[in-house]
C-alpha cells in the first residue's frame, strides 16, 4: 500500500534462548526480507539503530522494518570504526583490511557483528588479512550503485564468511559461490542465551576455525 509504517521488532535471534524454541526466530528476518518494498534493517548497536530510526523516519511510501536484539552489545567506538552513516547505504566496510587485498571478507548484520570484529583480530595476529562489513539492511544495499556495491564487496575477493543468527536463506548472494555462511537452519533449543549461541557456533572462535579452513581450501 506504499504507506509510511514503522515496524519496531524485538528478540531478534537464538540469543533469547531462556524463553525456549518456540520463542526463537529462525526465519522471522528471511521472511521479512521477502517482503516486496519493505526495508529491512537489523542495526549492530546504538549508533547504528540511531541512523537506522533516522533512515525509518525519512521515507516516504515504505514501510520499514526494524529487527532489534535483546542481548547486550557493545557500542563500537566510531573513532576507530567507521560512521554508523554507513547504515544509510545498507551495508558498508565497518573495519578495512591493513592492505588493499585482503585474504578474506567477513560480513555479519545486528548482534553478530562483533564477532567478526574480534575475529578480524585474531586473524591479523596470524597474518591474515580481513575485511570487516556490517550489512545491516538488504533493500538499502541493493538500492545502491553497483560501484559502490563492488566497493564494498569486491568481485575479485571471493573468500567471504556472512554470519547471521537466523536462517543462511538468501546469505549465498553475498557469500558467494566460494564463500560460507554461519547460521541456523534448524528449529531452536532452550538454555541460555550465551549457551545456545556458543553452541550454535556463533563465537570468535568458531568464525576464526572456519575463516582459516575456508582459506586452506580456497588456496588448494
Amino acid at each position: 500500500m506504499q504507506l509510511h509504517v514503522i515496524y519496531v521488532f524485538t528478540h531478534d535471534s537464538i540469543g533469547v534462548g531462556e524463553d525456549g524454541p518456540t520463542h526463537e526466530p529462525i526465519g522471522q528476518i528471511a521472511s521479512l526480507r521477502a517482503i516486496p518494498n519493505l526495508i529491512v534493517i537489523r542495526p549492530c548497536d546504538a549508533n547504528e539503530t540511531a541512523v537506522a530510526w533516522q533512515v525509518a523516519m525519512e521515507q516516504k511510501n515504505r514501510p520499514v522494518a526494524l529487527a532489534l536484539t535483546r542481548q547486550n552489545v557493545p557500542t563500537l567506538d566510531r573513532s576507530q570504526y567507521t560512521p554508523a552513516e554507513g547504515l544509510r547505504r545498507g551495508a558498508y566496510v565497518l573495519a578495512d583490511a591493513p592492505d588493499p587485498h585482503p585474504d578474506v571478507i567477513l560480513i555479519a548484520s545486528g548482534s553478530e557483528v562483533q564477532l567478526i570484529v574480534e575475529a578480524q583480530n585474531k586473524l591479523l595476529e596470524q597474518k591474515i588479512s580481513a575485511r570487516v562489513v556490517s550489512m545491516p539492511s538488504w533493500e538499502l544495499f541493493e538500492a545502491q550503485s553497483e560501484e559502490y556495491r563492488h566497493s564494498v564487496l569486491p568481485p575479485w575477493a571471493q573468500v567471504r564468511i556472512a554470519v547471521e543468527a537466523g536462517v543462511t536463506q538468501g546469505w549465498h548472494r553475498y557469500a558467494g559461490s566460494q564463500g560460507e555462511v554461519i547460521g541456523v537452519d534448524r528449529f531452536g533449543a532452550s538454555a541460555p542465551g550465551p549457551v545456545v549461541m556458543r553452541e550454535y557456533g556463533f563465537t570468535v572462535e568458531n568464525v576464526f576455525q572456519r575463516t582459516l579452513a575456508l582459506l586452506q581450501k580456497s588456496r588448494k
